[in-house]
């Protein structure tokens, strides 16, 4: 689902100008802004790529216009700063157009952060790593509006009730919620992984219990043996991390322990088959280079098993 019709707001002013209604200024005024005015949003969780769809939009743009405004916020340096609609900002770039139609709200920065996530969290393609990041400033924004409404409830009770006012509003169950806001605890690199679908969201939020220094070992055996832990292995890596015995061999250890359905695997060090393997054959390519000398090596031995049975037959 792209950005330009995540939101309804088709009537709030045509190209020609037309009036506003009366609900529609009470949603916010729409004026027409000049990009260079207008600031994204600080630490933005959700990308903005270079892509096909982008390239759509703007062609979009070129023929039609903007036809859903941006959402924007008067900040008190009398720029703004774009709460809904980085995509369209983007597009209206790459278009050539300095100008774009905005809905200027009036709200604090805890609503704009708010308001934010839930205008994004609706796209079809949500990374978990963007889920993580826009789920950790919803939860601090509602938190600290918490605060200053109710300074009698219990941090824990406090946390409940916020997590659960995210999960009316994004659809997410709580414990969902929780996993997610977890994830900001990993290193990028295995955060990478999980955006990748190579580490599942459950075992991720096992691994985010450990250390910093544990999470790069982690990564570095995972990079050695091409594998990712389960989720039981995840779970006993973190018991291990909370008794202090988690060490490079006993992830190795755990990640050697075959898991349910899982096929064989064979593991070779590059160091004993790198003299085998020319210069220019690139790290990335190595895998396929060994599989295709395999293949030409097995057919090797199958034509001289054929001569060898030749022989024999003339005999």
């Amino acid at each position: 689902m792209g950005e330009e019709n995540t939101i309804d707001l088709s009537k709030a002013e045509d190209d020609t100008g037309s009036a506003l209604s009366e609900n529609e200024k009470e949603a916010g005024q729409i004026l027409e802004i000049p990009l260079s005015e207008i600031d994204d949003f600080p630490e933005h969780p959700f990308r903005v790529n270079l892509d096909e769809d982008m390239q759509l939009l703007v062609d979009s743009i070129r023929q039609q216009g903007v036809l859903t405004p941006i959402m924007v916020r008067k900040k008190d340096d009398g720029r703004y700063e774009l709460i809904s609609g980085h995509r369209r900002k983007k597009a209206c770039e790459l278009a050539g157009i300095d100008t774009i139609r905005a809905e200027v709200r009036e709200m604090s920065r805890d609503d704009a952060i708010i308001a934010m996530v839930q205008a994004n969290y609706q796209r079809s393609e949500v990374l978990p790593s963007e889920k993580a990041h826009s789920y950790k400033m919803m939860f601090d924004a509602m938190k600290r509006q918490g605060k200053r409404k109710d300074i009698t409830s219990s941090p824990k009770e406090t946390k409940n009730r916020t997590t659960e006012t995210i999960s009316k509003l994004v659809g997410d169950s709580r414990a969902q919620i929780d996993r997610y806001i977890r994830l900001n605890e990993l290193i990028p690199e295995l955060l990478d992984l999980v955006d990748k679908g190579k580490i599942g969201l459950r075992p991720a939020y096992e691994l985010s219990f450990l250390s910093k220094e544990e999470q790069s070992m982690l990564f570095d055996a995972i990079e050695y043996s091409g594998a990712t832990p389960s989720h039981a292995q995840a779970i006993r890596m973190k018991e291990c991390s909370r008794e202090g015995t988690l060490r490079m061999s006993v992830i190795g250890e755990i990640m050697n322990e075959e898991k349910p359905n899982q096929a064989d695997r064979l593991s070779v060090r590059i160091s004993d088959v790198r003299e085998f393997i020319p210069d220019s054959v690139p790290p990335a390519k190595t895998t396929e280079y060994i599989i295709k000398a395999l293949e030409m090596y097995s057919r090797h031995l199958e034509n001289e098993r054929s001569k060898a049975r030749s022989n024999r037959d003339v005999r």
